[in-house]
């Protein structure tokens, strides 16, 4: 999916939300443990339940992975289920890999080549030749962490050089050098507020991944007012906000509603460029 694709869902959805897929075996409804796959059937209920509001997916390796093998048989089964019936969604697998250039390699060959997911989560704090590995598969997308909306982000991301240039700046400026708007995207925590302004003189047509609204307090409105370009540019997440308001046999109805909610008010803030 290009980024003209993505736009036109956009348009036609009147939505730039990514339901996360961050699915706890402890946490969905009890009921769904007695299903054969209980990830898989609460991914399934989620996802029929939310894809005309949303226009990405992004499940959370980290919450697969803890359960082995299963934990990744349950992530290829969901993955193939939003591939073969709703081809329009957007997947994105945020695992923030990033490693030397060969294990690097090896990482961008298992999500775009074996599971052939859209897109991937990739720290760049070991800089270029852990990147540009990822980069290589033509109409696959990278998505750099830059600015964080977790509290430890401040620990490192602001750090200022001489010249007075914070580190995730030069993360954003350094890394155009290896790739340009159509294959990368940058994750913007929607905490950061006026810092979404900074961040669009750097990346002004770059898609903004951004995480932290609803349940870690960032604000739409604001992440709007800062961050949005005129083909939108952003993608906003919110996975604890939708898919655990509820944990009765009404589970899918509830993140349903939850989720009308989010993309009733990203229409309103659309209706600024469009």
């Amino acid at each position: 999916m290009n980024k003209e694709q993505l736009f036109e869902n956009i348009k036609r959805k009147k939505s730039f939300l990514c339901v996360g897929l961050d699915t706890d075996i402890q946490k969905i409804p009890e009921h769904l443990l007695n299903e054969e796959d209980p990830i898989f059937a609460f991914n399934k209920a989620i996802i029929d339940a939310t894809a005309d509001l949303c226009i990405a997916y992004k499940p959370n390796l980290a919450f697969y992975e803890s359960m082995g093998v299963k934990g990744w048989v349950s992530f290829e089964k969901t993955v193939k289920y939003i591939k073969e019936n709703y081809p329009d969604q957007f997947i994105i697998a945020d695992a923030k890999r990033g490693d030397i250039g060969n294990t690097s390699a090896m990482y961008a060959r298992t999500f775009f080549q074996e599971l052939d997911i859209d897109s991937v989560t990739v720290a760049p704090y070991m800089g270029e030749d852990s990147v540009t590995p990822f980069l290589t598969y033509e109409g696959k997308w990278v998505i750099l962490l830059a600015l964080t909306s977790n509290k430890g982000s401040h620990d490192f991301q602001l750090m200022k050089d001489e010249a007075g240039e914070q580190l995730f700046e030069k993360v954003l400026r350094k890394s155009q050098e290896w790739g340009d708007d159509q294959q990368m995207m940058y994750v913007v925590g929607a905490t950061q507020g006026k810092a979404f302004e900074g961040i669009r003189q750097i990346v002004p047509n770059h898609f903004l991944l951004v995480p932290g609204v609803g349940a870690q307090g960032g604000s739409l409105e604001e992440v709007c007012k800062y961050g949005m370009n005129s083909t939108c540019g952003l993608i906003v997440n919110s996975s604890r906000g939708i898919i655990y308001v509820d944990k009765t046999e009404k589970f899918a109805e509830a993140a349903r509603n939850a989720a009308k909610e989010v993309q009733a008010q990203m229409a309103e803030q659309l209706k600024v460029i469009l």
